[in-house]
């Protein structure tokens, strides 16, 4: 083959490959969309921060302050000081509470607990358990209670105890309501 031939077909492949290129290239920047275009607009972390409360509350829409009634001589301390084994009222805060050896925290509907020090075991009046959502099984009346390890009480009537023997306190994180017998 001549060389003109193969200069012209050099040529020729190499602009067909700019030009394919340069097709491709205007594609992929025009099929996106611009950040901070009504398409994709740029948010604030609060402002996602207030969706999230939002949607957590029903997406309502309405106040990201919690509605649940607190003890009116100390309002950021929603138990009741005075009286421990009165309920307290729930909430979505973490409070640590400290069981002694013979007491029984008993949890409302949807209580989450998470046993930090001591040995406890599950407590329930009925046949079914407690969730132990770290480790996706359920742990009946009796069953040890792992320690660092979410727990959910679906129902009223189901707790944790100190394990029989251990003489030192037990230190629970507690979400929600509850009551010590």
């Amino acid at each position: 083959m001549k060389s003109y031939v193969k200069v012209g077909l050099a040529a020729l492949t190499i602009g067909a490959g700019i030009w394919i290129g340069a097709s491709f290239n205007n594609t992929a920047t025009g099929a996106g969309t611009t950040p901070g275009t009504t398409d994709d607009p740029v948010v604030t972390k609060s402002y996602v921060d207030q969706q999230i409360q939002q949607a957590l509350n029903g997406g309502g829409g309405g106040s990201t302050n919690p509605t649940n009634p607190t003890n009116p001589t100390n309002p950021t301390n929603p138990t009741n000081p005075t009286n421990p084994t009165q309920p307290s009222q729930g909430t979505d805060e973490v409070k640590n509470v400290a069981l002694k050896p013979g007491k029984i925290l008993i949890a409302d509907a949807g209580t989450e607990f998470i046993v930090r020090t001591g040995n406890a075991v599950i407590y329930t009046e009925v046949a079914s358990g407690v969730a132990d959502l770290t480790d996706g099984k359920d742990l009946l009346n009796g069953e040890t209670a792992p320690k660092n390890h979410l727990l959910s009480f679906p129902r009223e009537g189901r707790g944790i105890q100190v394990k029989e023997g251990q003489t030192s306190n037990l230190i629970v994180m507690v979400r929600g309501g509850y009551t010590i017998k």
